[in-house]
């Protein structure tokens, strides 16, 4: 990576913004929050996906309709619009809404990482979880929820009471898909797990093998429908991708969370903090 802009806020108390050159690839960018990576873009080819858990949710959304089939998505956390500029590529007519708390990011993204105008994607400027209470019930057939405060998803979007509106707003057969930072013990995924399993009847959890067994820290995709999921798909391609990873569903997830609870509202936490050098630029 190079060419570095760097768009530090005004005040101190907002957060860097940061969008990073990959020299290595024509057109395509890093977009950096709080020394974080939040999102990478390449402006010529938006079916490319360059982070893992990126991929893992565009499996899902692959899965989520008939190749080619037009779907409503709604993003939780706008970021640079990887995943919002896949469907499009791959779902031309989809429409898509997404939100997000950061208003310097997304102006950012409007201007330097500007999308095809002719895709039906809006960004609002909102709480994640308010934003969410605002949407009509059974309105869309994708929920992707990828928000972090730095690099912590904040507690608001962790616990049974959160589920239950993404729950609301999924249509029959609709998916929910989340992004999970937690190394160690896992306590934390574990746990997000758990939650979702006591608000919706099917849940997988994707994540490379050395995040699976605690060795370091990193990223697990949350899959989650009132509706059987496509498993044995996502597994084949989980197994296949560049940075190959598991999939836990069924007795393996029950093994995962034995012993973890479902947390509400009133103990939700905040995801854990990644270790120091975990982002190395």
């Amino acid at each position: 990576m190079g060419d570095r802009s760097v768009f530090a806020a005004e005040r101190p108390q907002h957060p860097e913004v940061e969008l990073i050159r990959d020299a290595d690839r024509p057109n395509s960018w890093m977009l950096m929050v709080d020394g974080t990576p939040q999102s990478y873009v390449d402006l010529s080819d938006p079916a490319y996906l360059e982070f893992e858990y990126v991929r893992r949710f565009g499996h899902v959304a692959d899965l989520a309709a008939p190749p080619g089939r037009p779907i409503d998505v709604f993003h939780l956390g706008a970021g640079a619009l990887t995943l919002a500029r896949y469907i499009a590529a791959t779902r031309p007519g989809s429409r898509q809404r997404a939100v997000d708390n950061n208003a310097r990011l997304i102006e950012l993204v409007r201007t330097s990482l500007p999308w095809d105008r002719r895709a039906d994607i809006r960004i609002g400027i909102d709480d994640a979880r308010r934003w969410l209470a605002g949407r009509r019930e059974a309105s869309t057939d994708l929920l992707a929820c990828d928000v972090f405060a730095g690099a912590r998803t904040p507690a608001a979007l962790t616990s049974v009471e959160f589920h239950h509106e993404a729950a609301r707003v999924l249509r029959p057969g609709a998916v929910f898909v989340a992004n999970i930072g937690d190394g160690r013990r896992l306590g934390h995924a574990r746990s997000r797990a758990a939650t979702a399993a006591a608000v919706f009847t099917h849940v997988a959890l994707v994540a490379e093998p050395g995040v699976l067994r605690g060795r370091r820290f990193g990223n697990l995709v949350l899959v989650a429908s009132a509706d059987p999921l496509p498993v044995e798909e996502l597994r084949r391609r989980a197994h296949r991708d560049p940075d190959m990873a598991r999939l836990l569903s069924g007795p393996e997830l029950e093994r995962f969370t034995a012993g973890v609870g479902p947390v509400h509202d009133a103990a939700a936490e905040d995801s854990p903090e990644p270790p120091e050098g975990t982002f190395v630029r």
